[in-house]
């Protein structure tokens, strides 16, 4: 019943409207100026994005599909489990860095210098890992070019997140780098080095906090749009 209510109601952006956004949210990921910081909130617009989009398949003129469309649907659900992957992926990979991030914190205050490096050496490992799978899903999603106006929505969505991940890890990695060793080495026998640097991975945690609530709200909108698109292709 809730489904034939929103069926028959008028989406509250138009399509040109949310064209705009993606427009302005591929501008943002893209610019130099994007930063860490501003991850967490663009993956909150982007899930809101798939909710604009999802107000949009509910049109009566998008409830019937061709044949056609249908094959574009069929290969958007394929698509979309690559992208639940991704950023169910991307949810345990800041729920690790979070716990290494607290550790490194304890063993710079405790003065354990072989602690500190091996739980660097784990934060490096783990982000070029979870570049990997981020570049490897970018490959297979490459965004359809067919007259379909859904699909067209679904697949500029589906890169520009793709995008923001890809660069999510990129910031991640220049987050702690190897020739920052040193700096730290430093650190034990300078004691405002000490304090810096974990002021500095307070505000990294804080960050990967950020990042993982976003990822979450954006992964709880793309199983609502999948469910949309289930029940679009069930009609």
């Amino acid at each position: 019943m809730a489904f034939h209510q929103r069926s028959i109601s008028l989406p509250s952006r138009p399509l040109s409207k949310v064209e705009e956004e993606l427009h302005s949210l591929e501008a943002c990921v893209s610019s130099p100026s994007m930063t860490i910081e501003m991850v967490s909130d663009v993956l909150r617009r982007l899930g809101d994005i798939y909710s604009f989009i999802e107000e949009i398949m509910f049109l009566p003129s998008n409830q019937v599909c061709s044949s056609q469309q249908r094959k574009l649907l069929d290969g958007e659900m394929e698509c979309s489990i690559e992208l639940l992957d991704i950023c169910n992926a991307m949810s345990e990979v800041f729920t690790e860095l979070k716990a290494i991030i607290q550790d490194l914190r304890v063993s710079l205050r405790k003065g354990d210098d072989a602690i500190v490096q091996t739980k660097i050496q784990s934060y490096i490992r783990l982000v070029k890992k979870a570049k990997k799978h981020v570049k490897k899903t970018v490959k297979k999603v490459a965004s359809d070019k067919e007259d379909c106006k859904i699909v067209k929505l679904l697949g500029k969505a589906r890169e520009i997140t793709t995008s923001l991940l890809e660069s999510t890890m990129h910031f991640l990695s220049k987050q702690i780098e190897m020739p920052k060793l040193s700096l730290i080495s430093k650190a034990f026998q300078k004691k405002n080095f000490v304090m810096c640097n974990e002021e500095q991975l307070q505000a990294l945690e804080c960050c990967i906090v950020d990042l993982d609530a976003g990822a979450g709200f954006l992964f709880r909108r793309l199983i609502q749009s999948r469910v949309t698109l289930l029940n679009i292709l069930s009609l």
